[in-house]
């Protein structure tokens, strides 16, 4: 059975929840990767309401789509990021942003994804996507000189802040898949090993697959995915384009989405350098079945032009699975 695509709705967040759902059931879409943005699901209304969550699944059901996923990135950017500043404010709900103090928000934003894996269970969804944050990205540069010792109480930072909200999806039975996301505690291959390592491989905590940030680093996304085999707990659809000309560097300039002095930049999905027909057979491989999100980014694109796009090029690759039998089946003499 074809694996079902859903919409990523953080990028649909100004819309009412229940008008992205009509346009998603309108194009065509399986279902929803809802996020807990805007109006589209609420995590403390999911709790305290009893006819909150019900509503939720009637509006799907009204039109079609059905949830296999929730999301949750930006009060978990805040779980272990250092500075927490005026970014974070603009992304957070006040009641996780407070009074700004930083360990008031990072506890409160800790405790808001503990609900979240309360919240899905109440749903009836098994796994929730999103960022931990990090308290060690700013380090990246390597200037002034890192201490080793730092990075060590960076990844020892993760484990301790996140182990104890992993032990609440082990209680409710749900699992954390962490995008792999410059910023992220995890922002590529070798990261990615360390952060595992950090919380002992644990079951709860696992990897949602975006290739969007592979291809600006130069990485593989397809060896990724056989590596990282047993974590992959949910795939993204997103696509990136590099544009490296001599002058357009791969850290972006400070510039703007869309600007052509960029290095990189996010476009539809189809419309970039992510080798999607490998990655594709390499999830059949490993025996991935979840949902495949489109993840809807272009500022060159407008998302009711790029979301339909996007859903009719992933169609044709979901179409893409294993015979019954091996191609050379039929030169076996033993009939």
């Amino acid at each position: 059975m074809p694996k079902p695509i859903t919409l990523f709705t953080g990028q649909w967040a100004d819309l009412p929840f229940e008008e992205v759902c009509r346009l998603a059931g309108e194009w065509g879409y399986d279902g929803l990767e809802i996020a807990c943005s805007g109006d589209h699901f609420e995590v403390d209304r999911a709790l305290a309401e009893d006819d909150y969550v019900q509503g939720r699944l009637d509006i799907l059901e009204a039109h079609g789509l059905k949830v296999w996923t929730i999301s949750n990135h930006l009060v978990g950017q805040a779980v272990c990021d250092h500075p927490i500043d005026e970014r974070h404010r603009n992304i957070l709900p006040s009641r996780i942003w407070g009074d700004g103090e930083p360990e008031g928000v990072r506890q409160r934003a800790a405790e808001d994804l503990k609900n979240t894996a309360r919240a899905a269970a109440k749903l009836g969804v098994s796994t929730v996507v999103g960022f931990t944050g990090s308290s060690i990205w700013h380090t990246v540069a390597m200037f002034p000189p890192v201490p080793p010792e730092m990075i060590d109480r960076g990844y020892a930072d993760f484990a301790a802040r996140w182990n104890p909200i992993l032990d609440v999806f082990d209680e409710v039975g749900v699992r954390f898949a962490h995008e792999v996301h410059p910023s992220e505690i995890a922002y590529d291959y070798w990261t990615t090993q360390r952060a595992l390592e950090a919380v002992g491989h644990r079951e709860a905590f696992g990897l949602n697959f975006d290739p969007s940030h592979f291809i600006w680093q130069d990485l593989d996304p397809v060896t990724f995915l056989w590596d990282f085999r047993d974590r992959i707990y949910h795939v993204d659809c997103k696509e990136s384009v590099k544009q490296f000309n001599g002058r357009n560097g791969r850290l972006g300039s400070h510039l703007p989405w869309a600007d052509p002095r960029r290095g990189w930049d996010f476009v539809s999905t189809g419309h970039g350098d992510v080798p999607w027909e490998p990655i594709f057979r390499m999830l059949n491989a490993i025996g991935y079945e979840g949902p495949i999100s489109i993840e809807w980014e272009d500022a060159g694109m407008d998302r009711l032009i790029g979301a339909p796009d996007a859903l009719a090029f992933v169609r044709q690759l979901v179409a893409i699975e294993p015979p019954e039998a091996a191609f050379d089946a039929a030169f076996s003499s033993n009939k």
